[in-house]
């Protein structure tokens, strides 16, 4: 729960605005109305204390037009579309830090119904086109006081040829169980190793949890599930020591949780960390155990001239055998969709 919602007169004219407001009122939150159009008093005095004013803070604002001309965003998905920027967790190796400009304030748009309206502009009649909608946000860690993620499934539950994918570390997924999402829809939970999850991802349900989450959305309606496609995102994966073991028991875990014929995928991203998204991390968790030695890295560009580390290839070799054997053989009507 956020320890203050706050309010653009933009967001409040609007009437999904006003329905995030309804939310907000019923769960006894306080509410501050701004007098502008402007998200301010967000700033410490260290990036630390910023950090922590922010993401103990909502607010709810219009999107600028610039979010009605989407991204492609590959592997994921065709187009990245979103309903906030921001996420309520604390993630160590936050793929955020660097992204966003300015304190990392949960920020949720008021008008999502045009949001979703664009959407349409995108699609191609003779073609399945695929929209990721958590590039920027968990959309189920705030999903209590925005409903902006069922209304999102409900839309694309319309759509010939649109799907939606969203993926979450959070486990509260029974508002969604029994929404008509007509197969349009994958949910994908986020899990990872035991010293990753229990020491790196603060604020987030425990993995077990994600992963019953993720068996409920699977399970048949006959059994009391939302007969969703589901998926699981094992990231980031980390050589740890001691990697192999505790991947298998993520692995024996997920087994257990998925014992049963379900459409199933999964998404491998190794870690990897840009010199910006170092820095920001280092202010924002100074006593992290995440790695971010450059010494143990090998350095990958991109065509814009940016830089990531990235595991050194006999690392990232060993990691990928492991993983696609593993699951090949253990999950062998899943779909690995790729390895990054």
């Amino acid at each position: 729960m956020p320890e203050r919602v706050l309010f653009t007169p933009a967001a409040l004219d609007e009437p999904w605005g006003q329905h995030i407001l309804e939310r907000v009122k019923a769960l006894d939150l306080p509410i501050e109305e701004l007098p502008r159009n402007r998200v301010t008093g967000l700033r410490g005095e260290t990036e630390r204390e910023t950090y922590a004013i922010a993401k103990r803070t909502l607010a709810v604002v219009t999107a600028p037009p610039s979010q009605f001309k989407l991204s492609p965003i590959p592997p994921s998905a065709d187009w990245q579309f979103h309903l906030a920027e921001g996420c309520p967790a604390h993630c160590q190796y936050c793929y955020l830090a660097g992204s966003l400009q300015g304190p990392p304030v949960i920020r949720v748009y008021a008008n999502l119904p045009q949001i979703l309206g664009n959407l349409a502009n995108y699609e191609k009649p003779d073609k399945d086109t695929s929209f990721e909608v958590s590039c920027y946000t968990d959309p189920l860690g705030i999903e209590h006081l925005t409903g902006g993620l069922a209304e999102c499934i409900r839309y694309f539950g319309t759509r010939e040829t649109g799907y939606l994918r969203w993926v979450s570390k959070f486990d509260a997924v029974e508002p969604l169980l029994d929404l008509p999402h007509n197969g349009h829809t994958r949910c994908r939970l986020s899990v990872n190793a035991a010293p990753v999850s229990t020491r790196m991802e603060g604020g987030t349900a425990a993995v077990k949890d994600r992963l019953s989450a993720v068996r409920r959305l699977a399970l048949p309606r006959s059994e009391g599930g939302g007969a969703y496609p589901v998926g699981l995102v094992i990231a980031p994966i980390m050589a740890i020591e001691d990697w192999q073991s505790h991947y298998t028991q993520l692995l024996d875990d997920i087994e257990a949780a998925l014992d049963f014929d379900c459409d199933l995928t999964f998404e491998l991203i190794s870690h990897r960390f840009t010199p910006g998204s170092k820095e920001v991390l280092n202010q924002w968790y100074p006593n992290s155990k995440v790695d971010l030695d450059e010494a143990n890295r090998s350095i990958k560009r991109n065509k814009f001239g940016g830089t990531k580390y990235v595991y050194e290839a006999d690392i990232m070799k060993a990691l990928k055998s492991f993983f696609y054997e593993e699951i090949g053989r253990r999950f062998p009507q899943a779909n690995i969709l790729y390895w990054t």
